[in-house]
């Protein structure tokens, strides 16, 4: 059956000569992020628990996980948890199949919890953390719809949004928090995972503003703290000259008052610990970024199950096939892919698959447009190659 593929110009200056840019990425130890990467890792521990007691994965949805915030009292060289961060593990699994039981609930808590352990590696479990598990069974119409066919069919009606390549400040934002939480952070342990980058772009001039949460216990006092945000200052604008020629300003956490003392310190890094609750979808598209220049969609992809959660599949999917379209095309200067599903139709045939380019100048568009018809129709060929990928922990959901 022929795939409702629609290629066309795009009509829209392109991102690099807009005169106004915005990118946000929120750092792995944000409430929300921390919400999306508990959420995917007990989707991701069931699929495998799944494999290995059925054979198949089965109908799950975790992506409704909520963090009620803590309360603490950070000091220079310490500080403590006075009321513990509430996470809730909430969604629906199957827990039963033809006879075997499964102990959905333990397996989500123990992937929970070894997340945590990896990801905030300044935080107690059995002080400053309360873990909650929720997980009811599925609606029996999704879970039919979930095993009707052998190419799986959609769960909804909705669409997923991927864009390509990266602009110089969307690189810049993404690099600037994981190689502050990667590189820098291995010689400065002070910075908190709650490393969140705002990019703005105007023109040729760009500001970063970044706000993290550092670590009491690492710093002995406020000159400690001033001298360690200065070398994060100066470690971004050498980090910057890789990805733009472009004049950077790099602000780190401006709400700080050094007259007063009051400056951004965490017990643990992440402000969880103090007043900001988090939930799944409210932060990072499957990109890693928040860019409101671009077309996004306003799905959680994290924790949806990666079978026929078309939430969790199309984007992902829009994006690979974006990124392999502009690796594959080098004319390409940008392209915007739209999918777009209906429920109970198989994902593999999309209401409309949409690509909308603007090739580089010089370059025609019927040059590039059955080249993209390939990339795109082979992707959906084999879509649920997306699915292996996701299982494996080969793609990223935020």
């Amino acid at each position: 059956m022929a795939r409702n593929i629609k290629v066309e110009e795009l009509l829209q200056t392109p991102i690099e000569k807009q005169r106004i840019e915005l990118v946000e990425r929120k750092g792995i130890g944000h409430p929300d992020s921390i919400s999306d990467g508990l959420a995917e890792a007990v989707s991701r521990a069931l699929c495998r628990e799944y494999i290995n007691k059925c054979g198949a994965v089965l109908h799950h949805n975790t992506d409704e996980t909520q963090i009620v915030a803590g309360r603490s009292s950070p000091k220079f060289g310490g500080g403590e948890v006075l009321q513990p961060i509430y996470i809730l593990l909430v969604g629906r699994a199957t827990k039963e199949f033809e006879g075997i039981e499964l102990a959905t609930e333990s397996v989500a808590l123990q992937a929970a919890r070894k997340y945590l352990k990896n990801t905030l590696v300044n935080i107690d479990l059995e002080r400053d953390v309360i873990m909650d598990c929720k997980l009811g069974t599925g609606s029996s119409d999704l879970r039919d719809v979930f095993k009707r066919d052998r190419v799986p069919v959609a769960n909804d009606t909705s669409f997923g949004v991927g864009h390509a390549p990266f602009s110089e400040l969307e690189n810049l934002v993404y690099h600037t928090e994981r190689q502050l939480l990667t590189d820098l952070k291995s010689r400065l342990p002070a910075i908190g995972e709650d490393t969140k980058v705002m990019g703005f772009r105007d023109g040729d001039d760009i500001t970063l503003t970044i706000c993290s949460g550092m670590i009491g216990r690492y710093i002995d006092d406020l000159n400690s703290y001033v001298n360690m945000t200065e070398e994060m200052k100066v470690y971004v604008e050498e980090l910057a000259t890789r990805y733009t020629e472009r004049n950077v300003n790099v602000c780190i956490n401006t709400a700080d008052d050094l007259k007063t003392g009051s400056v951004f310190l965490t017990v643990t890094g992440t402000s969880a610990e103090m007043g900001d609750d988090g939930s799944v979808g409210r932060g990072n598209r499957c990109n890693g970024l928040i860019t409101p220049n671009r077309p996004m969609s306003m799905e959680a992809t994290s924790g949806k199950n990666p079978i026929n959660h078309i939430g969790k599949i199309y984007n992902l999917l829009s994006t690979q096939m974006a990124r392999d379209i502009v690796q594959a095309v080098p004319e390409v200067q940008d392209i915007h892919i739209r999918l777009l599903s209906q429920i109970g139709k198989p994902i593999d045939q999309p209401l409309v698959a949409s690509a909308q380019i603007i090739p580089h100048e010089g370059n025609s568009f019927e040059k590039v447009k059955a080249e993209a018809e390939t990339v795109i129709d082979d992707w959906l060929s084999n879509v649920t190659k997306i699915t292996e990928m996701v299982i494996k922990g080969e793609l990223d959901t935020f």
